[in-house]
């Protein structure tokens, strides 16, 4: 918890200075490369106590310098002269959250048993911006698939899920088998 907190500060700082000097849009073009970009090895010598901050910044600097914007650049360099590199993952996806939230963009995860078409989410996708509750809204359909949901779908957002799958038409029906609920209970 502690490190979600410190997370969301750093990510707010960041944000600050990127819309203080006009490039939230870079940057945060730079925070998605950066997460992208991290590998189980790269992870492992942030993390390692064995490394000294400074050759922690080098290696960072070696790798996303002259691809990533300065103020990402002297950001994160900040960030493990702080020795917080810890949280460096964390701050990366707080700040994407953040941002999110300033543009106004929200992700519609949407699971079905098979691959859906580009047509059929942009239609979703139009269909759910509809909704009340989405007014105002960015929506980005986020698609996965899971097989056990045998047909239809299920839509989430942070805190909305909608099950329109079989796989639950299933346990319902399956429920009020158990409970039959046409016949009286009797004492």
């Amino acid at each position: 918890m502690r490190n979600q907190i410190i997370a969301h500060r750093y990510a707010k700082a960041l944000i600050d200075i990127a819309v203080e000097q006009n490039q939230l849009d870079t940057v945060v073009k730079d925070i998605e490369f950066i997460k992208a970009s991290n590998t189980k090895e790269f992870n492992a010598i942030m993390l390692s106590p064995v490394y000294s901050d400074a050759q922690k910044t080098k290696l960072f600097k070696a790798v996303f310098g002259g691809k990533i914007s300065e103020i990402t650049l002297a950001f994160f360099t900040l960030v493990f002269s702080k020795s917080r590199e810890l949280i460096f993952g964390e701050i990366a996806v707080e700040f994407i959250e953040q941002y999110r939230k300033i543009k106004g963009i929200e992700i519609l995860e949407i699971t079905t048993a098979v691959e859906i078409s580009d047509e059929l989410k942009e239609g979703m996708r139009k269909r759910f911006s509809g909704l009340k509750r989405f007014e105002n809204k960015q929506l980005q359909i986020v698609s996965k698939v899971k097989p056990d949901i045998i047909g239809g779908f299920v839509a989430k957002t942070k805190d909305l899920m909608f099950d329109a799958s079989i796989k639950h038409d299933l346990q319902v029906i399956g429920k009020q088998f158990i409970e039959n609920m046409y016949v009286h209970k009797i004492r």
